[in-house]
């Protein structure tokens, strides 16, 4: 059987940088060169960066997609690169796109990868499977391809797939089996949710028996507005048998030697094949030199526990957003309370002290305590600590305007913005709104004021799981003989916006342990009133939570992106109208 040295290429590309994208496959084809691979394997749209959105209804970029390939594959033959064989992800288009006047039937933009060889393009694929549901609007965008591609490739038939293709039964895999390929690259762009690695290893490997081939599944890293990429790229032999699995959340490069059956026969595939699909072939080299120096066996990499994995996609997700948009650094309010402090601490993991900046903004209701946690976060953090009392700010208000009641409160909040983004303005830093998922859901934050800002680290983070996970960056850092960041009192006490005398969160909402499962089924589980109830939650309590969820929908269109943890999160994975008269009711 011939031994094919794989190189899997889990990089971090960014959308719209054609040429920097096209640079960063290069520098890895080197590396995966050097160490001898015969077969280079990059994410989906890898050379675009993913997703591109609607950047695909113009033919100025999907044209300078199709230029960047075909100038990759030159380039990678003048790096002396040309005897590789290269699997890019790209935009292309056999058509113009669909929302177009002149849009043909079956033609328009594709989600594509290509095989690139000897300075020339070799093959595409264009994906068939496109996805339609959550985040993705694939049916939108692209038009869905009919033909497996497959290349041999040192004598062995390879096929190309992309992403989804993985994801649904039939099919490419399908075809792939009656094509009898010995392995076949699934090039991926697809998003962290936590606990998503729990599936993703048995779905393979599912695969991987339906083709009766070895998969090489390859996944990108990085943040992308909400969206983050972990990688945890793998490659799974037919048996199920998993050879080598690569980190989470990290730029790394995987190289696997492995035995693949010899393609036999002519190179062509007769008979009804499913979904309808086709299959041409290529030949690239029928014989490779036999790697060299001892065997590559990449090592199996175990995923991480649950709140060790949504930190790294949180620190991942912020660092990415703040520079490839090129923000110098952040700044947000130190409250002194449990989510303010897990922001500063994200922040801090992500970019360093020095780029974060935190403003404690006490007014007459701010407690000593929390004006006490708000510096000895700053303290344990070293990030750079500012005082700016509102309270003279609010009373100038307050002798020119007649207000009371949670409007004065409402007030302190919108005071506290402006002092946020006039440093914005005036120094460059983003402003990192704090608001967790569970305030957002129920509409417990003000509008223009603790809800100002350009990203939120944890938009897509229960309440509950704020404090999980300040409990466990505390234990980390512990554990790794250092200081930890967030104080304990910041932990420890109950939640308050401190906008009025003894005010507490549990004023207005249930306990956070009986509010966020209420709202784990409604948001994320699209339960009912009656499915509520009938998991054991109080009607009464139900009743109240879906009024305030059912009337807070106009405050969270507006808000802040954030990065996306969890299978539903506010914004494109949740759409419902603002104007909306429906109501589950008792």
């Amino acid at each position: 059987m011939p031994t094919l040295r794989l190189a899997l290429c889990q990089v971090n590309p960014a959308v719209g940088d054609l040429a920097g994208n096209a640079d960063l496959i290069r520098s890895w084809t080197r590396r995966a060169a050097d160490a001898g691979a015969h077969l280079v394997a990059f994410p989906e749209m890898v050379l675009t960066g993913y997703p591109v959105e609607d950047l695909v209804f113009r033919r100025s970029f999907v044209a300078a997609s199709q230029a960047a390939l075909r100038r990759l594959a030159t380039d990678l033959a003048a790096d002396g690169l040309g005897e590789v064989a290269v699997v890019v992800g790209y935009l292309d288009s056999d058509g113009p796109p669909q929302v177009s006047g002149d849009a043909e039937p079956g033609r328009g933009a594709r989600n594509a990868a290509a095989l690139l060889h000897g300075g020339t393009v070799a093959t595409t694929y264009f994906k068939h499977h496109l996805p339609n549901y959550g985040v993705f609007d694939e049916d939108r965008y692209f038009v869905s391809g009919d033909t497996l591609s497959v290349a041999r490739v040192g004598g062995v038939d390879v096929a190309l797939t992309i992403c989804e293709d993985l994801w649904q039964a039939g099919g490419p895999f399908a075809v792939a089996r009656a094509a009898g390929v010995g392995l076949v690259v699934n090039i991926n762009g697809s998003p962290y949710e936590l606990n998503k690695d729990d599936v993703r290893l048995p779905l393979v490997r599912r695969r991987a028996a339906e083709a009766g081939a070895t998969i090489a599944y390859v996944n990108m890293i990085g943040g992308q507005d909400e969206l983050v990429f972990e990688g945890d790229s793998m490659i799974v032999t037919p048996d199920g048998a998993l050879l080598t699995r690569a980190p989470q959340f990290v730029e790394h490069l995987v190289v696997q030697d492995v035995e693949l059956p010899a393609a036999s026969g002519p190179a062509t595939t007769d008979g009804e094949l499913p979904d309808g699909m086709r299959v041409t072939r290529v030949t690239v080299s029928e014989e490779l030199p036999a790697p060299t120096g001892p065997a590559a066996r990449g090592e199996v990499i175990e995923p991480v526990a649950d709140e060790a994995e949504v930190w790294q996609a949180l620190v991942l997700g912020l660092r990415d957003y703040v520079d490839k948009n090129r923000f110098p650094s952040v700044v947000l309010g130190l409250s002194g309370g449990i989510d303010s402090a897990v922001v500063a601490a994200l922040a801090v993991d992500a970019l360093g002290p020095q780029r974060v900046v935190g403003v404690s903004m006490p007014s007459q209701h701010s407690s000593e305590h929390s004006r006490e946690d708000a510096a000895d976060l700053a303290k344990r953090t070293g990030l750079d600590f500012r005082v700016e009392p509102i309270q003279p700010m609010v009373d100038t208000f307050l002798a020119n305007m007649s207000l009371s009641g949670v409007t004065v409160e409402n007030l302190q909040a919108r005071v506290r913005g402006v002092i946020l983004m006039a440093l914005s303005n005036q120094e460059g830093p983003l402003v990192l709104t704090t608001g967790n998922k569970s305030e957002l859901a129920v509409g417990y934050s003000t509008l223009y004021g603790d809800s100002v800002g350009g990203f939120n680290p944890i938009k897509d983070v229960w309440k509950t799981l704020v404090w999980r996970l300040a409990k466990w960056r505390n234990a980390e850092a512990a554990r790794r003989g250092e200081t930890p960041p967030i104080p304990e009192n910041s932990i420890g006490k109950p939640p308050s916006a401190e906008l009025s005398p003894g005010q507490l969160d549990s004023d207005t909402l249930p306990d956070y342990d009986v509010l966020d499962p209420i709202l784990i089924g409604y948001v994320d589980g699209d339960l009912g009133r009656d499915g509520l109830v009938e998991s054991g939650h109080d009607p009464a309590v139900v009743d109240k939570v879906l009024r305030m969820v059912d009337t807070a929908e106009y405050k969270r269109r507006q808000s802040a992106p954030g990065t996306k943890i969890s299978m539903k999160a506010f914004g494109r994975d949740r759409r419902l109208p603002i104007t909306n008269r429906w109501r589950e009711r008792g």
